[in-house]
């Protein structure tokens, strides 16, 4: 187990065995290391300790016994993406789903109650992508989500079980969904969303990915295709857009879709390509807008959400913070393991807890 945790912590440093060699100022050889993820040899208490700084993660992560790996992993991504790259993703994500898992465990709280929407669990085969806008009325009724835009669909779905995770990926990559493998337990959900996209398309990237746990890969509407439209059908209702525009338009102005897309916290061409699968617009007038007004939306989107100094932040994943708190606050675990848990100082944890407004009232 060491020496999957130990080769699992390069890949994630981007390091080949030469390149760590070359870190721990040749302390160690490449050979060694290799013999210790090989399982053939452990090393001494110093060379662990070098290992640990020279790859920035703790003693504690490279000896510990927690056994899980990831499953059905699915990049959404452009060409391009080399197998390096989707390496040190996997590695990452199986340390923060590992870091999530161990604090639901201290907290006992039940790591797979991912509350399926459906009352088959079996993916759904899709043979049109008409039966994906049947699926996601489905879905919001079972959730009791009703017509409404939803407001903070990360929340959403960590209310429902999935682990949702927020990163930073490489170039291309806009995210991932898979399924975290536990020895005796049941497969845990869980999706990756890039933290450099719009919060627009991290909107889109989590109810594509949902739609990715809930169809089938063998359609016959093709499962890229159904994933789509179910997660367009689901931020999007039709009955919703269609009371927003009319059940049929020759066109529609800027003015009229900005406050919509707002409202519904979508991109404003993924809003007008939902009018044209609706009816509401023609292909010609789809085609007419991107071709005018709507020329530069799709590589850059008007009126967004998030200003730049806000990239990430809204509608990120608070869910593991929350429950490395509550720990903390219930005396399970001590400011040390919070920080380790969190990757923050423990100065900075301390403070936290503290609550605002401390600082200058310790000065009186």
């Amino acid at each position: 187990m060491f020496g999957e945790r130990l080769k699992r912590a390069r890949k994630r440093a981007g390091l080949s065995l030469r390149d760590l060699e070359e870190r721990l100022s040749r302390q160690v050889s490449a050979q060694a290391i290799g013999k210790y993820e090989r399982g053939d040899m452990m090393p001494g208490s110093p060379v662990l300790i070098a290992l640990a700084r020279a790859l920035e993660v703790s003693i504690g992560y490279l000896v510990s016994p927690m056994q899980a790996r990831l499953d059905g992993v699915e990049f959404r991504k452009k060409a391009g993406t080399t197998a390096k790259d989707r390496a040190r993703v996997e590695t990452e994500v199986l340390e923060q789903v590992e870091r999530y898992l161990m604090i639901e465990a201290i907290l006992e709280l039940d790591s797979a109650c991912w509350n399926h929407p459906l009352p088959d669990p079996q993916r759904r085969v899709m043979s049109d992508l008409t039966e994906c806008e049947a699926l996601a009325e489905q879905v919001r009724a079972q959730w009791k989500l009703g017509l409404d835009p939803i407001p903070n669909l990360t929340q959403l779905l960590e209310q429902h079980g999935i682990k949702v995770l927020l990163l930073p990926l490489p170039a291309g990559v806009y995210g991932l969904t898979c399924l975290v493998q536990r020895p005796e337990r049941e497969a845990v959900p869980c999706i990756v969303v890039n933290r450099a996209a719009t919060l627009e398309r991290r909107r889109l990237t989590l109810a594509h990915e949902l739609g990715h746990r809930l169809i089938d890969d063998a359609s016959p509407a093709g499962a890229e295709a159904a994933a789509q439209r179910f997660a367009s059908a689901f931020l999007m209702p039709a009955a919703s857009v269609r009371h927003d525009f009319g059940s049929h338009r020759h066109a529609i102005s800027p003015p009229e879709l900005m406050p919509v897309k707002r409202g519904y916290r979508v991109s404003a061409a993924a809003l007008l390509v939902r009018c044209e699968r609706l009816g509401i617009l023609s292909p010609s007038a789809l085609a007419y807008a991107f071709q005018t007004f709507a020329k530069g939306w799709r590589t850059a989107e008007p009126e967004p959400w998030e200003l730049p100094e806000q990239q990430g932040m809204l509608e990120a994943p608070d869910r593991f913070e929350q429950l490395c708190y509550r720990a903390l606050a219930e005396g399970l675990i001590g400011l040390p393991k919070a920080a380790e848990l969190l990757r923050q100082p423990v100065d900075v944890i301390a403070a936290a807890i503290k609550g605002p407004g401390t600082a200058n009232a310790d000065h009186h």
